[in-house]
């Protein structure tokens, strides 16, 4: 693997070139196009030559790469590149020797931080890593994370990430699973969450002065836009504590109280529903106390439980989750 700088930006460039079916790319456009994106992420024109090129993709077809198929298409004196399986990425393979080695030395770096209050994320993520690229050489597998690895998407998260990270605008084909209409959005990314196995992309999108939140299993294609790049003072570590989920209605945060079987006590009680949560006992009946703006993520909590929850408060949840029972039942 090439250690020289910008390698990574080369291949996940590639990548999107090879397996874009709406063009041709020659060696002259692949150099161009890694050029443009290492500009694009650093700000800095240190452009590659054709030799770099070549050895960038002969790293991804050998073993230590991703062996990756190429097709290569002559046209006149010209040679254009693409991948055999139009489907295959780069983002969908397992991790090659040289990123696995690459992991396990970032593993170790972050061994020091353990113990320490502020990062016991670490002790969750270094066993992720461990165990979903069998880092440790382990033969059973011994541990698992509950995940959806059929999630159209995914292979936008480098991209975006990058994006986000060097603050660069997206110029977004996003389809609405409503109106199933194809729209571009151009916009300004901020922040990249997860929620019940699915990721979201939250940013201010053109023309819009309300953040806007796009499902990635929604996108049918990710390009740079050439625009300013419009910063933004919100706090993303504080901006979800009032909901659940991750759709914010234009509401304030009410008081919610739900009537709980007993039998339900010790499981939101490990797991509580929110971390406005108080549990109170009254009139032999146990209710659950919540500070939130509701919202279709809650409902759909609530539901999840069935019969063991029923809302008492706010009489506008009451009759949304009353509604949506009433359309259930109509399907049996």
């Amino acid at each position: 693997m090439s250690t020289n700088k910008h390698a990574i930006i080369r291949y996940q460039t590639l990548d999107k070139c090879f397996r874009n079916v709406g063009r041709n790319y020659s060696i002259e456009d692949l150099v161009n196009e890694c050029n443009k994106s290492i500009c694009e992420y650093t700000g800095k024109e240190e452009g590659i030559k054709k030799r770099q090129l070549y050895d960038d993709i002969r790293f991804m077809e050998s073993d230590q790469g991703w062996s990756i198929e190429l097709k290569k298409v002559k046209d006149g004196r010209r040679v254009f590149y693409k991948y055999e399986d139009s489907n295959f990425s780069i983002t969908n393979q397992p991790l090659n020797e040289t990123e696995a080695n690459q992991l396990r030395e970032a593993l170790l770096t972050l061994d020091r931080f353990k113990g320490l209050p502020q990062y016991n994320w670490i002790n969750e993520i270094n066993a992720r890593l461990e165990s979903s690229f069998n880092l440790k050489q382990q033969n059973d597998i011994i541990i698992s994370f509950e995940q959806n690895e059929y999630l159209k998407g995914l292979e936008y998260i480098p991209e975006i990430y990058n994006a986000i990270l060097y603050k660069k605008v997206l110029h977004i084909d996003y389809k609405n699973f409503k109106t199933e209409n194809l729209t571009t959005i151009i916009i300004n990314p901020y922040y990249l969450k997860q929620y019940n196995m699915r990721w979201f992309l939250f940013g201010k999108s053109q023309g819009y002065e309300t953040i806007t939140n796009l499902a990635l299993d929604r996108i049918e294609k990710i390009d740079s836009g050439s625009q300013v790049y419009m910063e933004t003072d919100i706090d993303f570590s504080q901006y979800f504590e009032d909901i659940i989920g991750v759709t914010i209605p234009n509401e304030n945060v009410v008081d919610i109280i739900l009537e709980v079987d007993k039998t339900l006590i010790p499981y939101i009680t490990t797991k509580p529903l929110h971390g406005s949560q108080k549990i109170k006992e009254k009139n032999n009946n146990i209710e659950v106390h919540l500070k939130l703006i509701p919202n279709y993520e809650l409902e759909t909590l609530i539901l999840s439980f069935g019969e063991k929850i029923r809302v008492v408060e706010p009489t506008t949840l009451v009759q949304k989750v009353k509604d949506r029972i009433n359309k259930m039942t109509k399907n049996y």
